[in-house]
């Protein structure tokens, strides 16, 4: 059976989250963008939901949320900053 690497599947899902984060955001970027708002992004909706004590359903869906609203939480503070 074939086997991503995980790093591969790190990035491949933290660009996914990074798009899905642009589209509720309102944003444009290319692939790389993308990642490193979906791998920024799950570090702070970790947090956030964390420190809220918030659990949304198994742990892929939990860290995909998280990742995604993190994600828009990392670009609407770039933008305010950016101001």
């Amino acid at each position: 059976m074939f086997s991503l690497p995980p790093l591969l599947v790190t990035l491949i899902l933290g660009g996914i989250a990074g798009w899905l984060a642009s589209l509720i955001a309102g944003g444009s970027g290319g692939i790389i963008r993308n990642i490193i708002v979906g791998l920024v992004g799950a570090v702070v909706g970790h947090i956030v939901l964390g420190f809220l004590g918030i659990g949304l359903g198994g742990p892929f869906m939990h860290s995909m949320i998280a990742a995604v609203l993190g994600g828009v939480i990392v670009i609407v503070v770039a933008r305010f900053l950016a101001r």
